[in-house]
């Protein structure tokens, strides 16, 4: 979903210093245009582009990857002449979940907007940061790389499915109050053709992938403490996206629910047709943050179970989001049987979100 709206703490600093705030788009009901949509929309405050999938290796070792590039706007002023005026910046995340390490590999980047080094261009998903990138091509093939330290990505993510609108065909509410909404849509069954480099070793790897690309201008309900978000491809060719938000006082905000269907039939489930419940936990050694990592969802009359990889997929990105989430790849059984792979993320866990 997303996601990560303590950006804008991070940012907090840059406002500071500025006198005139911009003005940003709200969002309201209107249909989705494409190709316009596919691009950044820079009069809204924050946006993103968000990768998840499962790849496997020659001898069929499954790994979980994420790859996410947040757009967002800060507070200074939009009339402000200067090329070096932070006015936007391009942040990136980057992960690797591999039972073999045992926990999650992840990379983090962060660049003002500027100079050709970091951009989020209109018209098309093509965004860059320094040698990290996410591109649309064409033929509507995606391609992104990123590298770090322990790991690099070099992926190509082919649609094998039309576009899936969250909401009111792309128009999704986040809560009761007016403006708690963004426009979201989600691209599910990608299939991932590319390469994983461990140890300077390139390893051949396929597998399926989701996308979800969203922007906003207000988010989170000032009483949320943090959401759950789950997408995942199911086995059988339907799609499942399914989040809620969590209240500081232990309740529930908000909830919503999208499940389509092998024939491209969207249901959508209402706040109380949609509840999260924690199966198991597990407590980080690094922050001591707990997070309910094995789930049950049920929308309807569905129930789902989303258990992970594994337990260890904690991304603490304080240098880049001031934040720490877990957000992991898992294994999904619908009413008790085998139904497909998903990533679930967790956010709120080690402190309430604030904005």
């Amino acid at each position: 979903m997303r996601k990560l709206l303590t950006l804008l703490l991070w940012l907090t600093p840059l406002g500071m210093l500025l006198a005139a705030p911009p003005v940003y788009t709200p969002v309201t009901p209107r249909a989705l245009v494409f190709p316009e949509d596919f691009g950044a929309h820079e009069n809204f405050r924050n946006e993103w582009w968000y990768m998840t999938g499962w790849l496997e290796t020659p001898d069929r070792q499954p790994l979980g990857f994420q790859v996410t590039f947040f757009r967002p706007t800060t507070e200074h002023d939009e009339d402000n002449p200067s090329r070096f005026a932070p006015k936007r910046l391009i942040i990136g995340h980057a992960a690797l979940s591999d039972p073999k390490a045992g926990k999650l590999l992840h990379e983090e980047k962060s660049m003002r907007e500027g100079f050709g080094l970091a951009y989020a261009k209109a018209g098309n998903s093509e965004v860059k940061l320094d040698e990290w990138y996410f591109v649309r091509e064409a033929d509507g093939r995606y391609r992104t790389y990123v590298e770090g330290d322990d790991f690099a990505l070099e992926l190509s993510l082919t649609p094998t499915q039309p576009l899936m609108l969250q909401g009111l065909d792309g128009f999704l509410r986040k809560g009761s109050k007016p403006g708690l909404a963004s426009y979201y849509y989600s691209e599910p069954h990608l299939q991932v053709s590319g390469t994983v480099t461990r140890d300077h070793r390139a390893i051949a790897v396929k597998g399926s992938a989701w996308l979800d690309h969203e922007w906003f201008s207000e988010y989170l309900d000032p009483n949320a403490e943090g959401w759950d978000w789950t997408g995942i491809n199911l086995d059988d060719g339907s799609a499942l996206m399914a989040f809620q938000m969590r209240g500081k006082d232990g309740g529930r905000i908000w909830a919503y629910a999208g499940l389509r269907d092998p024939s491209g039939h969207m249901t959508i489930f209402s706040p109380d047709e949609v509840s999260f419940h924690p199966v198991r936990t597990w407590r980080s050694s690094r922050t001591d943050a707990v997070y309910p990592i094995a789930m049950r969802i049920r929308t309807g009359n569905i129930e789902w179970q989303l258990e992970p990889m594994i337990d260890d997929q904690e991304l603490d990105s304080r240098f880049s989001a001031a934040t720490i989430y877990w957000e992991g790849a898992v294994t999904v059984t619908r009413d008790g049987q085998p139904a497909g792979r998903g990533y679930l993320e967790l956010t709120g866990y080690d402190k309430p979100l604030s904005m």
